[in-house]
């Protein structure tokens, strides 16, 4: 899965694997987490999002399940 650089105070990076449609979020703590059963539009929603932060607290957080991966 190929990880983009994004600007963001809580998120560093964040990529997609549109073959399992599984959302990787590296948090600028050093958390990454996947995220599962993501739809590739909400990806690129959050790509687009002027604040990545909110985005993901608004519409991802607690809304997939997910597993840490480190």
């Amino acid at each position: 899965m190929e990880l983009r650089n994004v600007n963001s105070s809580n998120l560093s990076q964040i990529g997609f694997d549109i073959k399992t449609n599984t959302l990787r979020i590296v948090f600028t703590t050093g958390a990454v987490y996947d995220f599962f059963e993501v739809d590739e539009q909400l990806f690129r929603h959050l790509l687009q999002a002027p604040s990545k932060g909110k985005f993901f607290h608004k519409y991802i957080k607690n809304r997939y399940n997910c597993e840490i991966v480190k």
